[in-house]
């Protein structure tokens, strides 16, 4: 008896779990590129999503000691798990999953193949190059498969039941990310062919009209959808409430229009104003954010279109994040000296599955809130820390960096139920947004944008949507992307992560203090050495090989005159550079100038009229720093122009033979 019983309790299970399972047809998986409920439902067991990249293979997490090991390495070009004779292998993860997303800044001539469950004839076998050129089937739609800013995206599923493995030759480029979801066991998904069936082409096809149409209408009514249009005129220090609804159902639609002033005034006006929605009588809000940095972009009002956010040319902030409640209030606070009316429209629909389903939508604005603790750590720069059952879904990162220079050489690191080495770890910050090289060209998409940029000189805004990879956790998940420069540089950093968690998670991030929010973004003022030439400013009179250019040097640590010098690249040993060096009135004069240290940096000779000042200067050091004030001697000078002379002589043993040459600044102080 107790045998039979076990038998049946066992078959009970057997159904259950069957019946659970599911069968995802490639145009089930293509839905999802468009499907912005699916990621408010709760994960299942064996939900996952990772990424192999190129990362440099230096960082590791020592487990003996605990320590994370070379953490900030940065060599993130062709980080590979191992050669298989001359093959790389780039990949490999058990199914069943899905390849969600494709990402290289470099991909050239050299073939990338992708074998799946088994098989010994890849799936796709391209010059990597021809992963993002659209001329090769089906990777030919541009709202999924598309170069912006230097870099080469595709967001085309490739599902894969049992295996997937990534290889490529010799001359695939530099750069790689392939992002992949997992499935729950027992889940199936048909192995990715490139010769798709009619029915998939069109359901393809769709997903790409519908992604290129982007806006407040881009995404199609729910069944059952209701729209409200409150308008709230808000006191200043004041909250009023927008609008309170009873469920359960979902919040579809966010609309508001705002009068503002003129840039950059906006900006203030933006981060003034603060959103929140409390969901089921909780106490503290799920979403609290500055009113712009909610729809995904600051500072200011930036126009964009993406699939859940953006800001049309007439003025129209939008969502389409779907938001599931019991009960929800969504409220304004207005922490200006002016009262803001705000004409609102929130659309809202039946649940389709029981609420018990589904996570509840948050959304929280911070600086610098719950940073790492290790020491060796400090590069890391969190943009979330939750724990609970849920998924990441994306980030609005907002930089202020005034002196310009590349601020984004960091890489995202996601940590997912507490696992000790991040299952994705990029390549840099602009990569994980879906550029490359630096690029400041402002560019929109359905999934990842740059909203403004001052050619990376000032306010710089990017986000990125995980709508197909999404990151699910059971227990918890910690997001960071790595801040190569301190605060002080200044390098700040402001952002919005936005995240489905089950009821009773853990969102400690609190409303930020207006003092906070506003007018950190002072543009530091620009020292000069009192009376110094400028090098940048010099007159050339000959040089005998290389180039020459004014560099900006505000992205480095140290004090230059101006905070840019006289470049010298190009050159070899035995050139020579001649400057005019201007002298007002004849006289006494002590000579003193400032050059530039690097590791690239070459031996130089200073010559004043043909005569040599001193013996050679070494200008290598492990990293960008300014000489500070070097004497060159007392000189009796005429009025009028005088020649200096730049001769490089060799180079530092341990220097990156470059014989590069810095000129901050000259000084003629009167003398005896």
């Amino acid at each position: 008896m107790r045998t039979l019983l076990s038998l049946m309790v066992g078959t009970v299970l057997c159904c259950q779990w069957s019946a659970q399972a599911e069968t995802l047809t490639y145009v089930d998986l293509v839905k999802r590129l468009t499907s912005l409920e699916r990621l408010a439902t709760l994960p299942e067991p064996g939900e996952g999503c990772a990424q192999w990249s190129s990362y440099d293979r230096n960082s590791k997490y020592d487990e003996t000691t605990g320590k994370y090991v070379d953490w900030a390495a940065n060599g993130d070009g062709g980080g590979i798990i191992r050669k298989e004779g001359e093959q790389l292998v780039f990949a490999e993860m058990d199914g069943p999953g899905c390849i969600w997303r494709i990402w290289s800044a470099a991909p050239q001539n050299g073939h990338v193949r992708i074998f799946l469950d088994g098989a010994e004839t890849p799936a796709v076998d391209l010059p990597f190059i021809g992963y993002f050129d659209k001329k090769n089937e089906p990777f030919t739609h541009p709202a999924l498969v598309h170069e912006v800013s230097k870099g080469g995206n595709n967001y085309v599923p490739i599902p894969y039941q049992k295996s997937c493995k990534i290889t490529a030759d010799p001359g695939w480029g530099n750069y790689f990310h392939f992002t992949y979801g997992t499935f729950p066991a027992g889940t199936q998904v048909p192995t990715f062919k490139r010769e798709l069936t009619p029915d998939e082409s069109a359901a393809l096809a769709a997903a790409d009209k519908l992604l290129s149409n982007c806006g407040p209408e881009g995404v199609p009514a729910y069944a059952g959808q209701q729209t409200d249009k409150p308008t709230v005129t808000v006191a200043p220090g004041q909250t009023a409430k927008v609008i309170d609804l009873r469920g359960p159902q979902a919040i579809t639609g966010i609309r508001a229009k705002l009068d503002l002033p003129e840039s950059p005034a906006d900006r203030t006006l933006l981060r003034e104003l603060a959103l929140q929605i409390k969901w089921d009588g909780e106490a503290q809000p799920s979403v609290w954010t500055p009113f712009g940095d909610f729809f995904g972009t600051a500072a200011g009002a930036n126009r964009y279109l993406s699939l859940p956010s953006g800001l049309t040319d007439d003025g129209t902030w939008y969502s389409h994040w779907y938001m599931p409640f019991r009960a929800a209030t969504v409220e304004l606070t207005n922490d200006g000296t002016e009262p803001r009316t705000v004409p609102f429209e929130i659309s809202h629909a039946p649940l389709t599955k029981p609420l018990d389903q589904y996570g509840r939508f948050h959304a929280k604005w911070h600086r610098d809130a719950f940073l790492p603790k290790e020491p060796e750590r400090a590069i890391d720069w969190t943009m979330l820390t939750t724990q609970g059952r849920g998924r990441f879904c994306g980030v609005m990162l907002n930089v202020w960096n005034p002196k310009g220079g590349w601020w984004g050489e960091g890489d995202e690191k996601f940590f997912v139920d507490g696992e000790k080495f991040p299952s994705t770890i990029g390549t840099g910050s602009e990569d994980y947004f879906g550029y490359a090289w630096c690029c400041p060209d402002l560019f929109q998409n359905c999934y990842h944008n740059q909203t403004i940029s001052q050619g990376n000189k000032g306010h710089v805004c990017v986000n990125r949507w995980h709508i197909t990879d999404e990151v699910p956790f059971q227990t918890s998940f910690e997001g960071f992307i790595e801040k190569y420069y301190p605060n002080a540089k200044p390098s700040n950093h402001a952002c919005v992560s936005y995240w489905y968690l089950a009821p009773g998670g853990t969102d400690l991030y609190e409303a930020v203090s207006l003092d906070e929010r506003v007018g950190y973004w002072v543009t530091p003022e620009v020292q000069h050495v009192k009376g110094a030439l400028e090098g940048e400013q010099l007159k050339i009179l000959a040089k005998t090989g290389g180039n020459t250019q004014e560099q900006d040097l505000g992205n480095h640590e140290g004090e230059w005159s101006g905070e840019s010098h006289l470049w010298w690249t190009g050159g070899k040993p035995g050139d020579k550079l001649d400057l005019a060096l201007p002298v007002a009135a004849a006289g006494t004069y002590k000579l003193t100038a400032q050059l530039t240290k690097a590791r690239d940096y070459g031996i130089v000779q200073v010559y004043l009229d043909g005569q040599k000042l001193g013996d050679p200067v070494d200008l290598y050091n492990n990293g960008v720093i300014p000489t500070g004030a070097l004497q060159f001697g007392t000189h009796t000078l005429t009025a009028g122009d005088h020649k200096l002379t730049v001769e490089i002589t060799g180079a530092n043993d341990q220097a990156v033979k470059a014989y590069m040459f810095g000129l901050d600044y000259v000084l003629l102080e009167a003398g005896e």
